[in-house]
């Protein structure tokens, strides 16, 4: 939930195109606000603006301030580079404080069963993440999903997951989320096929000399 509201200094942009590079060679990251006013264009100091996307994530609200107003955003898509991971651009979305809104937050797994203690297989997550529905002042950046009381038998399911007041799962409750795998056990199949073809050919063998 967003205890903190992060800030950051933006200034209005007019560089567009093919001259964006430039921009980024001189540390400054071009970004648009979208939402509830007209898109505006902006640009951000590269290391300040990395600290506040680290922190915020797509779930924790950000003012932005420029040209004398300020707006409330939640970061919607970072584009980075695929291979040196620098940023390229950055889409944010204007909120309003009194409508909920949908977000996509990761679950991650709390504990472990007896059998992972025991060495016998390992607890998987099978859903990465899951929809909700809150005001952005409400909304979570992650949902734990416990399996210290997970049986080898037993299936954890969106139905089974806890969120705080005010925020709603809008995945399918009866979504898998999580069960325990047992350690696949070498059976010696490859040994037993080898053994079956080589019967197979002295038999060839023998028919021959027959």
């Amino acid at each position: 939930m967003s205890d903190v509201r992060l800030a950051i200094e933006a200034a209005p942009r007019t560089v567009v195109g093919k001259q964006v590079k430039q921009l980024r060679r001189d540390g400054m990251i071009p970004a648009v606000i979208y939402g509830i006013q007209d898109p505006v264009t902006i640009q951000l100091e590269n290391k300040m603006l990395r600290r506040v996307l680290r922190r915020a994530g797509t779930t924790n609200l950000i003012d932005i301030s420029f040209g004398g107003q300020k707006r409330t955003v939640l970061a919607r898509e970072i584009q980075q580079h695929l291979t040196r991971g620098d940023l390229i651009h950055v889409d944010f979305q204007e909120v309003d404080l009194k409508v909920k809104i949908a977000a996509e937050v990761p679950l991650v797994l709390v504990g472990r069963s007896q059998m992972t203690k025991d060495t016998l297989g390992s607890d998987v997550l099978v859903l990465t993440s899951v929809e909700i529905e809150a005001l952005p002042d409400d909304l979570i950046a992650e949902i734990e999903v416990d399996v210290s009381n997970l049986t080898d038998d037993e299936t954890i399911y969106v139905a089974d997951l806890s969120a705080p007041k005010g925020v709603v799962i809008l995945t399918d409750p009866e979504t898998a989320v999580a069960r325990f795998e047992y350690t696949q056990a070498d059976t010696g199949e490859d040994d037993y096929q080898m053994t079956a073809d080589s019967v197979e050919i002295i038999e060839k063998g023998k028919i021959d000399e027959d």
